[in-house]
């Protein structure tokens, strides 16, 4: 018998900016939670601001229009 690795490519459906982190849940069932502080101008910005994102590339990434700010799931993954 054997088992082969299927590769998934991690997409986002929702995100949520609390307090203090960045939520990302994907596709697969995965929520994804990283500290705010790692995505400073996302950290300053207004509750209004954190809120205006949409996902780019079919949820491979998030994109906040007004602060110029672009995060790739992938990315999120990877960090520290």
């Amino acid at each position: 018998m054997s088992i082969s690795a299927v590769e998934v490519q991690p997409l986002a459906v929702d995100v949520v900016c609390h307090n203090d982190e960045l939520q990302v849940d994907l596709a697969d069932g995965r929520k994804i939670s990283v500290p705010l502080r790692w995505f400073p101008r996302l950290e300053q910005a207004s509750l209004i601001d954190r809120k205006n994102w949409q996902l780019i590339g079919g949820g491979l990434g998030i994109h906040w229009e007004s602060l110029d700010e672009d995060v790739s799931v992938e990315g999120l993954l990877r960090l520290r």
